[in-house]
Order: structure tokens, then C-alpha cells, then sequence
């Protein structure tokens, strides 16, 4: 029996998408022909009038509220995306925070680390052979090992390093599966949250950054996303987007 159209697209499911980065890479794969599964955790009228706006587009999208730092959250997550879909072809962990005012201690490593690997490990049983998982961080996250944090990011950048390092423990595994891992890192992206958080805190710490050259996008940072769930790359490759110093003065931590 021929394929529908519905039956070859990809199932795509974006974690913290309802704006920022991950509503971006929503558009962009759904434009490729992927159907989004849009995940927020609070903005639900957000993340619909993202899906109703691609769908008006002439893409295929669909929401699932959930908080992926809960485990039972999570775990409905997952198995909703599966009862109605049957399959998960590719995860993006997008979501993360920590420097929210009101975020508790501990809540970074428990969102940027412990969530990420749960909600993978949860998604790889069902997740297709040559599916694909794709990890979002930042230059300040992963080359914290050998770099200097802006003041008030260091939360951040020690969970989401310490997320990124878990996932690469679990590559063999991926490996087995058939299944490939990829991790996207950025420069601080104009217009986003966390840039905007940092400018309050520490307007230098930004400012320095845009010295460098200028900023990623958040349509160029989406877009390397995107392609990250495609390209055919090594177990465990890191895209690097902006950020040429970090890369040019080789001090960055092992990829």
C-alpha cells in the first residue's frame, strides 16, 4: 500500500518550543515537511497559535503540554506523542532554564541535566531506527570546562555542560539503536531570553560577545537546529554556531 503523505512525514517532537529557538525550529522543519509536536509547559495558547500558524502555512503540527523536569510529566509526554503517532523519529531537546528569579536551587541541574537524559531515555524505545537526537546548548555551556562563564550564567553552564556529558555517556547506546546524536551550540542568540536575562545582570558580559562579530539569529541558530536532524555527522558531532573565537583559539572542551 502506498505511503501517505501523513505516514512519510517525520515525527518531530521539540521540547520548550513554544517560542524563542524551538518555535523557530518547529517552523523551519515543519516547512521541510516534518509534523512538529510543539512542547511548552505553561504557554499553552502560544504554543497553539504556533501550530495553528504553521498549519495555515500548509505544515503539520500538534501540541503537548508537559514539564519535562516532572517525571510523570514527562512520561506522559512521551507516551502521548506515541499513542497518537505510533513512533518518535526525531527528539530535540530544546527546553532548559535556571536563571529565572524565582527558579529554586538546584533547579538548573535538575531541568538542564536530569530531565534531559530522563526524557531521552524515556523516547529511545520508541524512537525509529535512523531516528535522530539533537541536543541545543551554548558556547558558554560547552566550552565551560576551559572558558570563562559570564557572572550569573554559571548555573547554567555547569548543568547544561553536565547534560551534554551525560547524553555522550549514553552514545554507545544510541549506537545500538540505530539512532544518532548530534549536539547544536550557539553563541549567545540576539533576541532570545537568556541574552536578555544576562544584558540585566551583567550588560558587559553581552556586549563583549557582540564585539566578536555579531550575534547568531535565532533564525540562523534554528535553522542549524534544523539541519541537525538531518545531516549525516559522527555519533556525538558538535555544530558550532557564531562564536569564532571560541573556536579559533582552541581551547574548547572536548567535542
Amino acid at each position: 500500500m502506498a505511503a501517505t503523505a501523513e505516514t512519510r512525514r517525520r515525527i518531530v517532537l521539540i521540547t520548550g518550543a513554544s517560542r524563542g529557538i524551538g518555535a523557530e525550529t518547529a517552523r523551519v522543519l515543519a516547512a521541510r515537511g516534518d509534523h512538529v509536536v510543539i512542547n511548552y509547559r505553561e504557554k499553552r495558547k502560544r504554543a497553539e497559535t504556533l501550530a495553528a500558524e504553521i498549519v495555515a502555512a500548509g505544515g503539520s503540527a500538534s501540541v503537548a503540554g508537559a514539564d519535562i523536569a516532572d517525571p510523570d510529566s514527562a512520561c506522559a509526554l512521551i507516551d502521548a506523542v506515541v499513542t497518537e503517532f505510533g513512533r518518535l523519529d526525531v527528539l530535540v531537546l530544546n527546553a532548559s532554564g535556571g536563571l529565572e528569579r524565582d527558579a529554586a536551587p538546584g533547579y538548573a541541574m535538575l531541568l538542564n541535566r536530569d530531565a534531559q537524559t530522563r526524557l531521552t531515555r524515556l523516547a529511545l524505545p520508541h524512537l525509529s531506527e535512523s531516528g535522530r537526537i539533537v541536543f541545543v546548548t551554548s558556547h558558554q555551556a560547552h566550552f565551560s570546562p576551559t572558558r570563562e562563564v559570564p557572572p550569573g550564567y554559571e548555573p547554567i553552564a555547569a548543568s547544561k555542560r553536565a547534560g551534554e556529558d551525560a547524553l555522550r555517556g549514553m552514545i554507545d547506546e544510541f549506537a545500538r539503536r540505530g539512532v544518532g546524536f548530534t549536539v547544536v551550540s550557539g553563541d549567545m542568540i540576539d533576541g532570545t531570553i537568556i541574552v536578555r536575562l544576562l544584558e540585566r545582570r551583567d550588560p558587559g558580559a553581552v556586549t563583549a560577545r557582540r564585539d566578536q562579530g555579531g550575534l547568531p539569529t535565532v533564525e540562523e541558530f534554528a535553522t542549524a537546529v534544523a539541519d541537525a536532524t538531518t545531516s549525516v555527522t559522527a555519533p556525538g558531532h558538535t555544530i558550532y554556531v557564531g562564536g569564532h573565537d571560541y573556536l579559533s583559539e582552541a581551547v574548547g572542551a572536548p567535542a
